[in-house]
């Protein structure tokens, strides 16, 4: 065996600000070609979907969050209560308990009942957006602001049982809690950070005792009846598990759809021909967003840390390693049948047809909790755009965010028709 400090890797910082767009794409394909494994600024990066597969199922790897609060001297007050009854770091008895209790709210079947609310969010801001025209009939609008912002936020708001008036301050909330997992946020922001963690959690307490006196066919309202009376312990929820999966929920459920619906519409503007497709064939909107998901994952980086010694590949990995598992290059490694086609945009490449499921929401006891959810409402509002919309294209350059954290656009100027 040899140890993992013993090799020569290539060298890649995740960190650099300037990797996004088409350099991110550049420098991705220029580090996986030297092999499976790289040297990162805190600890080494798993490349291959294999490799990404293990660090992100064993049972010898948990998230990092409380490493984080270390780090960064987090000790006491609403945002280390936070991290440390967030679900991402509950392992064991604890996390297998919350997941089965909030599973059945988000399961396929359960989510099928937002659909309808979906399409109608969509068709709001499709009416706000095309409020005015231009002289030659098009509609020119700044696609992150006009719906892929408001949208997962009034969807969201909608599951938990808010008013959908709400919907802008729990897009600022989750905004702002999500950049916990950014180190250069963690850094200079945490003062906003721990703000807005204190503020949700004022709302989310009112908000369950408003569900308690008027129960609702809502996500809140569920998880009450698994705190109250008539459930059985061990499996009983008390009122702050509540309030962290509905923060769960939230945080994990807004800026991630933003981003993710922000590209697939990039990339379709970008890919005229699949653009079409989808117009011809709006039950294709299934197979654009795997493929979304697949070519450019909001999530393109998750760490895992060491808690123990562990031996893969005939190399040995020290306790308390980190490993960033990169969905990025993972999400490529399509086999070798189809393996020329992995920088190929296809929405009609669905999985079973030689494209391993994306990474894009992790693997293992972590998978992302709300998967079901932010697939549905992508599938409606891809569904819903291709529908209503013609002759869509590019207004001008994208602003891609840095891909610290979620990678997002800042910015996605698009023209069409209605």
């Amino acid at each position: 065996m040899t140890l993992v400090a013993e090799l020569e890797l290539p060298a890649f910082d995740y960190t650099d600000p300037s990797l996004r767009g088409e350099r991110f794409h550049e420098e991705m394909a220029a580090v996986r070609a030297k092999g499976w494994l790289a040297e990162g600024p805190y600890g080494y990066i798993a490349l291959d979907r294999e490799s990404a597969e293990f660090f992100l199922r064993t049972r010898s790897a948990i998230f990092p969050g409380m490493k984080i609060a270390e780090i960064f001297g987090v000790s006491e007050g609403p945002l280390y209560e936070q991290m440390k009854r967030n679900i991402l770091h509950v392992n064991g008895p604890d996390h297998t308990r919350l997941r089965s209790l909030v599973n059945p709210a988000l399961s396929p079947r359960a989510v099928e009942r937002y659909r309808p609310e979906m399409s109608g969010f969509m068709q709001e801001l499709l009416d706000q957006a095309t409020a005015s025209y231009g002289s030659d009939g098009s509609v020119r609008c700044d696609f992150v602001e006009a719906f892929a912002k408001p949208y997962p936020s009034l969807v969201i708001a909608s599951v938990m049982g808010a008013p959908l008036e709400d919907a802008p301050k729990l897009h600022h909330w989750s905004n702002w809690i999500q950049r916990q997992f950014d180190a250069g946020s963690m850094a200079t922001e945490r003062e906003e950070i721990e703000r807005a963690v204190e503020e949700f959690y004022e709302y989310a307490e009112s908000l369950l005792r408003t569900r308690r006196e008027s129960p609702g066919d809502d996500l809140i309202s569920k998880l009450i009846a698994a705190v109250g009376p008539d459930a059985h312990p061990p499996d009983r929820l008390s009122d702050v598990e509540c309030i962290n999966l509905v923060f769960n929920v939230l945080v994990g459920g807004v800026d991630t759809s933003q981003s993710q619906l922000a590209h697939a519409i990039r990339l379709l503007a970008e890919h005229p021909d699949q653009w079409q497709r989808l117009q011809e064939d709006p039950s294709q909107a299934e197979g654009a967003v795997e493929e979304a998901l697949r070519y450019e994952p909001i999530t393109p980086f998750t760490a895992r840390i060491l808690t123990e010694e562990i031996s893969y590949r005939d190399v040995t990995f020290p306790q308390d390693t980190i490993m960033m598992i990169c969905a990025f290059t993972g999400n490529r490694d399509l086999g070798d049948e189809v393996q020329q086609d992995a920088e190929r945009f296809d929405i009609a490449a669905a999985p079973e047809g030689g494209r391993g499921r994306a990474l894009t929401f992790g693997a293992g006891v972590h998978y992302c909790l709300g998967a079901n959810l932010a697939r549905l409402e992508l599938q409606e509002g891809l569904a819903f755009l291709a529908t209503h919309l013609k002759e869509l294209e590019l207004d001008g350059e994208p602003e891609f965010g840095t891909i610290s954290g979620i990678y997002g656009l800042d910015k996605l100027p698009v023209r069409f028709r209605r």
